[in-house]
């Protein structure tokens, strides 16, 4: 008899500890939520919910990635919108002195000095369309942002180095949009049309730096042909300055649905993740209840002055 009795108690020994053991697990476990406030803590605990909770925290870090180009897109939109305003003031500021100059009542000499401040006047255009946005790159170079897109050539002629790539990037699930426009869209040649009806085309500067020497030469059809160039060029300017306002429009709206749409995924994301403090908070009381009186029955069994005969 006293071999069976050994074997029981060795099983009673075993089980009591087990229990303990797993009691004192569920503890941690309880405070590892409470401290988190988590109640999937691993994997584990809840496969399904695990994989709901990964999937939805994705869909977010995704939606912030598109919030992310949205900011990108807005910076390049608001310094190509500041610029072009810039431009669109110096246009009409060169275009009042052009017509001042041609309308015959300034002598020579003035009109040497309207030509110096259309060359001035040119020269802060160069600068405008070498803008470059809060991350130094060049508005009006197309896709290569690190290169200054208009420059003087060896022939002293202003040249454009940049390409004629419209970037867009993605900001929505199916949302994609446009935030540049190149050097030759904004700054475009303007078409002319000679005496004899054929059509020729001059680049935005280049029909800039004629005009200034039209004045200076008193060519009043020089002049005027400089004037209609202006009226292209300033017709170019607020096109360009129109599709920055819709694109703009259109960053604003798509801000607003993100953010909506992030805010109800992370309000999805707590009601799955977040802990009922409360319930969590008895759980865990019931716990160490459970495992004192496991612990003191324990002692107190295996303490009896019987309990050790039987070992």
């Amino acid at each position: 008899g006293k071999k069976k009795m050994k074997i029981s108690t060795s099983l009673f020994f075993d089980r009591t500890v087990d229990q303990m053991i797993n009691t004192q697990t569920t503890l941690a476990n309880n405070q590892t939520k409470l401290s988190t406030g988590k109640n999937v803590v691993n994997p584990s605990d809840a496969p399904d919910k695990a994989t709901a909770i990964q999937r939805v925290k994705s869909v977010i870090r995704r939606q912030e990635s598109f919030e992310q180009n949205l900011q990108q897109a807005k910076n390049r939109l608001i310094a190509e919108e500041t610029a072009l305003s810039a431009t669109n003031d110096v246009l009409t500021r060169i275009k009042e002195l052009a017509i001042q100059a041609s309308n015959g009542t300034l002598g020579p000499k003035d009109r040497e000095l309207v030509a110096v401040e259309i060359e001035g006047l040119s020269n802060d255009l160069i600068a405008l369309a070498n803008t470059q946005d809060v991350n130094d790159n060049f508005v009006f170079s197309g896709s290569r942002v690190q290169t200054k897109p208009f420059e003087k050539d060896a022939a002293g002629k202003i040249a454009y180095s940049g390409d004629e790539t419209r970037n867009q990037v993605q900001v929505g699930e199916q949302r994609m949009i446009r935030f540049n426009r190149t050097g030759t869209d904004v700054f475009a040649r303007v078409v002319r049309e000679e005496a004899d009806g054929s059509i020729t085309g001059k680049g935005f500067f280049e029909a800039l730096t004629q005009l200034a020497e039209a004045i200076k030469n008193s060519d009043e059809s020089s002049m005027q042909t400089g004037i209609n160039d202006l009226d292209q060029a300033s017709f170019n300017i607020s096109l360009a300055t129109a599709k920055v306002g819709t694109e703009m429009a259109v960053v604003e709206t798509q801000k607003l649905v993100n953010e909506e749409t992030v805010l109800q995924l992370k309000t999805a994301l707590s009601t799955v993740e977040d802990l009922d403090y409360g319930a969590a908070v008895t759980e865990m009381q019931k716990n160490m209840l459970a495992l004192q009186a496991t612990q003191s029955s324990f002692s107190k069994i295996s303490s009896l002055s019987l309990f050790n005969y039987l070992r």
